[in-house]
């Protein structure tokens, strides 16, 4: 019997763990919920622990179609694990390589506890496209530049054989009811617990293998039958992107099928071949984040461009000053007078997601026009983005706020106006999410445009030489 230990790997196909597991024998899945002070690093925010608690629920009922129980429960991975092998009579773990430092650090731990305990464990790849060991440069680095990074990935996921084929969903079966029954009263299972509830986030989301898969399957048509990609993902109001964002998040499908499956239906598809090249270009954009994550594990708090450690941004506790409080909290509540970045922050609020476009947008006002510190963006899209995780987030706040690898310029500050015009021409995203707009309703703009970018630029020109 094999302990199969979930992370953000919520799946039954292209699974590697899962598949190895099924091979030996009869199979038990368990997901722990473990605290910060377990691993070091933060718990899921309000909205993904949302998702995740939905995607389990989903997932424990096909696992049951196969009679494979899956153990809920919460604390110490290294102390739980080894007590349910002990219980269930289990003589090997395996689990999905994690890239984060601390985690995988503890990971090392848990592995060991369960050695130690007598059982065989393995660990493999499927959370990423390539593994940050081998996308290195000449002199054996780390790429801090997307451009070269992706040539240098692409070149090996191109290499026969090098990303293989996704694997089937494998064959399944459990241990037998009485021994899934004592390894639930042995870890306090949390699976009879009442599910999360928000009703705004099941509106607009639906989570588990089955919603991705489907997602992946509506993307492959709109790659071939538009609206195109490349040039139409940028557009909010336009239905042009994958929807998956979520899905890889947490696993639900792996990042290996999508890419063979957008890479077929460019080579059966020719017209398509621009869109889904554009697209390919994006998942390794988060490989480039988890990578860069991997060597700095501390990116959630720490610039990585040092000199900005000298800049005048506002870094302020939730008792701190009135008027910093009160920016920050019109910008989060999307009351800012300012069309698309109120938009996209009552996307946010309603749905858990928020345009990629306007992502930006809202980060540059934050960051450069109010002068609030990255960090507080961060923090919010934390709690509230469905897809939120340890690599991407801080990596794209990073980005965005110019204190980060590759990162837009400082100087470039994205004019919501501006962008408004040029990505929602019509006005249509903005109409969706401000029906005020135009009325004594709306509030007038929170600050002058003009006057903030020059305030920032100013502040940029007292570090930029450091």
């Amino acid at each position: 019997m094999t302990l199969v230990w979930l992370h953000d790997d919520l799946r039954l196909a292209d699974n590697p763990a899962l598949t190895w597991a099924a091979a030996r024998g009869a199979v038990i899945v368990v997901h722990v919920d473990e605290p910060e002070s377990a691993t070091g690093v933060r718990e899921p925010g309000e909205a993904a622990a949302w998702w995740l608690d939905q995607s389990l629920g989903k997932l424990e009922q096909r696992l049951s179609a196969h009679r494979v129980p899956l153990i809920r429960a919460r604390g110490d991975a290294a102390t739980l694990l080894p007590r349910l092998a002990r219980v269930t009579g289990a003589g090997a773990a395996t689990w999905q390589h994690r890239h984060h430092v601390p985690l995988a650090k503890h990971d090392a731990a848990v592995a060991a506890a369960l050695r130690a305990a007598g059982l065989t464990v393995t660990e493999h790849p499927g959370h990423l496209l390539t593994e940050p060991a081998d996308v290195t440069t000449k002199q054996g680095g780390a790429y801090r530049v997307f451009t070269p990074f992706s040539r240098r990935a692409g070149e090996l996921i191109d290499t026969p054989g090098a990303l293989g084929a996704p694997l089937p969903e494998p064959a399944l079966h459990g241990p037998g009811t009485d021994i899934a029954d004592a390894a639930r009263r042995d870890v306090g299972n949390r699976g009879d617990v009442a599910r999360r509830r928000d009703v705004s986030l099941e509106r607009h989301n639906t989570p588990g293998e089955e919603a991705a898969r489907a997602r992946l399957a509506e993307f492959l048509r709109k790659l071939v039958e538009g609206p195109g990609y490349e040039k139409g993902h940028d557009f909010p109001a336009v239905d042009a992107t994958s929807g998956l964002s979520a899905h890889l998040r947490f696993g639900e499908v792996s990042p290996r099928e999508v890419w063979v499956t957008v890479a077929e239906l460019a080579d059966r598809e020719p017209k398509a071949a621009g869109d889904a090249h554009a697209f390919l270009r994006q998942l390794l954009w988060r490989d480039f984040a988890w990578h860069r994550l991997h060597h700095h594990p501390d990116m959630a708090w720490v610039n990585m461009r040092s000199r900005f450690d000298d800049f005048g941004w506002e870094y302020f506790p939730a008792d701190g000053p009135a008027e910093h409080r009160e920016d920050l909290e019109r910008w989060q509540t999307g009351r800012t007078g300012i069309p698309l970045v109120d938009a996209g922050m009552r996307e946010l609020a309603e749905t858990g997601r928020m345009h990629n476009r306007v992502r930006m947008v809202v980060g540059s006002l934050l960051t450069k026009n109010l002068g609030i510190h990255w960090r507080h963006g961060e923090e919010w899209f934390w709690q509230r983005l469905v897809d939120a995780d340890h690599a991407a987030n801080p990596f794209n706040w990073q980005w965005v706020a110019g204190c980060g690898d590759d990162a837009a310029p400082y100087f470039r500050i994205f004019n919501p106006v501006t962008q408004a015009e040029r990505f929602d021409p019509d006005g249509e995203y903005v109409a969706r999410w401000v029906p005020e707009l135009g009325t004594d309703a709306y509030p007038e703009p929170m600050l002058d445009l003009k006057a903030s970018r020059r305030r920032a630029l100013a502040a940029y020109e007292r570090i930029k030489d450091r």
